[in-house]
């Protein structure tokens, strides 16, 4: 499995940013694709997911009606469109290969992921 991220940078509050994901050595539709972010010092927080045909998608309340998430499967890559960026959206963002081709929820209202990417660094500051 190898998932590499792209489309990172700096941001000005209010701004957009597209995140790309690039998967490979796995039957991409077959499995769920997730967005994380791990900002400085803090825990990875899981913020959307998508089922591996795309007829779902879920978000963090924190991001919901900003980010929205996507995924093509002709091309093996998944989406991450952000906008109204805040400061607080400051992160390193990862992509990450679900269990399944559904998303599966655990008590901490994350989904449950085998491998993640490297992570692509999003700096939101004016």
């Amino acid at each position: 499995v190898q998932l590499v991220e792209s489309g990172g940078g700096t941001a000005q509050p209010g701004g957009s940013l597209r995140l790309s994901c690039a998967a490979s050595g796995f039957t991409f539709s077959d499995y769920a694709m997730s967005w994380a972010r791990q900002a400085p010092g803090e825990g990875l927080e899981w913020i959307a997911g998508i089922y591996g045909d795309g007829s779902n998608k879920y978000y963090k309340d924190s991001v919901r009606g900003r980010f929205t998430i996507s995924r093509d499967n002709a091309k093996n890559e998944v989406y991450l469109q952000m906008s109204d960026l805040k400061p607080e959206d400051t992160a390193r963002y990862y992509c990450g290969k679900g269990t399944h081709s559904i998303l599966v929820f655990t008590s901490d209202g994350s989904s449950r992921t085998d491998s993640w990417g490297q992570g692509t660094q999003v700096t939101v500051s004016s």
